[in-house]
Order: C-alpha cells, then sequence, then structure tokens
C-alpha cells in the first residue's frame, strides 16, 4: 500500500496556554482536494502549520509522506493568508515566483528550467505580463496571484493554501480554482476558504474545523458536521449547484 500523503493522528495543540487544536485525526492520498472550512478562529491556520512543521503539537503524530514535518518540506508548498513581506522591498515578481524553486536545485542563479517554472505559473495564474514590475507596485489580489504562482512554481506534491481567492475578484477566483484543477493528477490540495459555495463546486471533499476536525471524504457538508463545528441555530441551504450556510438570526455564518 502507498504511503499516505498525510497522516495525522490525535493531534493536540494549544498556543498561549488556550485550546487550538483538539485530537485531530486525518490521512489523505494522492491526488485529493480538500476544502477545509470553519469559523475565525477555529485553528485552520494553525493545522496548516503543523503540516508544515512550523507548529509542534502536544500530543499525537504528524508524518508528511511518511515523514516528520520538517523532513518533507522540499516537497510542500504553501500560500499564507497574509504576504509575509515588506512591499516596499525592490523585488521583481518573477524573482518572488523564483523563490518557490530554492527547495529544489537553485542555489546563486536559476537555472533555464527553473526560470521557465517561474513563468509558466505567472502565465497560469495571469500575470504573465507583470512579471518585471516590482510587488510594492501590484495589487492586493494580484500579489495573492504572486504567492500563489510562487507555490506553483515549486511543483510540490502536496499544496496548502490559506483562504488563497480572498483578495480575487469572482473571474480571477473561478480561473484559480480552474488551475489548481489541472494540476497533476497526484497532487494534494487543502485549500482553506470561507467561499462555501464556489469551493464546493470544485473540490473533491470538504472537511470541518473548530478545534475539531469533522471529515467523511465527501463533499457533503452534513446538517451534524456544521452544528459540531458552527454550532446550533446554523442551517446547510443545499442545491444542485452549491452549499450555504444560514443563521436562524440576522448575520451569516463565520
Amino acid at each position: 500500500m502507498a504511503t499516505p500523503v498525510l497522516e495525522l493522528r490525535d493531534v493536540t495543540l494549544t498556543r498561549r496556554d488556550l485550546p487550538v487544536l483538539e485530537q485531530v485525526n486525518l490521512t489523505l492520498t494522492g491526488g485529493e482536494f480538500v476544502g477545509l472550512i470553519g469559523p475565525n478562529g477555529a485553528g485552520k491556520t494553525a493545522l496548516l502549520k503543523v503540516i508544515l512543521g512550523l507548529f509542534r503539537p502536544d500530543q499525537g503524530t504528524v508524518r508528511v509522506f511518511g515523514l516528520p514535518p520538517r523532513e518533507a518540506r522540499g516537497r510542500v508548498a504553501y500560500v499564507p493568508q497574509y504576504p509575509g513581506f515588506d512591499p516596499s522591498y525592490p523585488i521583481r515578481v518573477r524573482d518572488v515566483v523564483l523563490m518557490g524553486r530554492l527547495g529544489r536545485h537553485f542555489t546563486f542563479r536559476p537555472s533555464t528550467k527553473d526560470r521557465a517554472a517561474a513563468d509558466r505559473a505567472l502565465e497560469r495564474v495571469g500575470l504573465g505580463n507583470l512579471a518585471d514590475r516590482q510587488v510594492g507596485r501590484l495589487s492586493g489580489g494580484e500579489v495573492q496571484r504572486v504567492l500563489v504562482a510562487r507555490a506553483l512554481a515549486q511543483e510540490a506534491a502536496l499544496l496548502l493554501l490559506d483562504e488563497p481567492t480572498a483578495s480575487l475578484d469572482t473571474r480571477v477566483e473561478h480561473a484559480l480554482y480552474d488551475v489548481l484543477r489541472q494540476l497533476p493528477g497526484g497532487t494534494t490540495i487543502i485549500l482553506v476558504s470561507h467561499d462555501v459555495g464556489v469551493m464546493h463546486r470544485h473540490v473533491s471533499s470538504v472537511a470541518c474545523l473548530n478545534r475539531r476536525l469533522h471529515y467523511h471524504g465527501t463533499r457533503e457538508i452534513t446538517q451534524e458536521m456544521i452544528e459540531a463545528t458552527y454550532g446550533a441555530g446554523v442551517d446547510v441551504l443545499e442545491h444542485p449547484h452549491t452549499h450555504r450556510l444560514l443563521q436562524d438570526h440576522e448575520g451569516s455564518a463565520p
């Protein structure tokens, strides 16, 4: 039997003496596209950082391609929710994307293959014409697409995306999902999103997280999953094209 891409067993994490993750279990094989939803503060970003080895759980085990997370980092690409660099730093778009090649063989000078991978990634996210522009001159949505391109250039087998569509308009958002669906068949994707309706049409399965993870390996979002994740008073409205979360009081689900 092939080694799972990801195995989490009874993972528990606390940060600043507060519980963040509780008894999380998850096993993913190659080629799965998982949408991860949950309210603000539910531990979604923390879970991605556990998988990356940036956070060490208090209990439980984490294996990525059968290895401890830190030993598997070269096979994992990550798109953070917020850019982690100074926008005034004088660096070109192409050079940011080339950073995705650092974990492979790119040392001081990118090879022709590295440059081709970076340019290909920029074309896929619709930014090929901005390759030589300084990153600080881009809009927030364009910067987010640059970060996605950097992850794509890495050509990793596991791709973690933390709300990558939050700054994108609807057209670009749908285009990004098309790009993700066209990645090589063995690529495993975990995508965090609050836009359940759009996400649900593209992913192969949905997981709900609020410290505890609820996952059945399908796209079905049951009322039990919603109540366990968002609490009582939230309903899931389902029809052939979308899922929406509805509260029984003014406002929408987080």
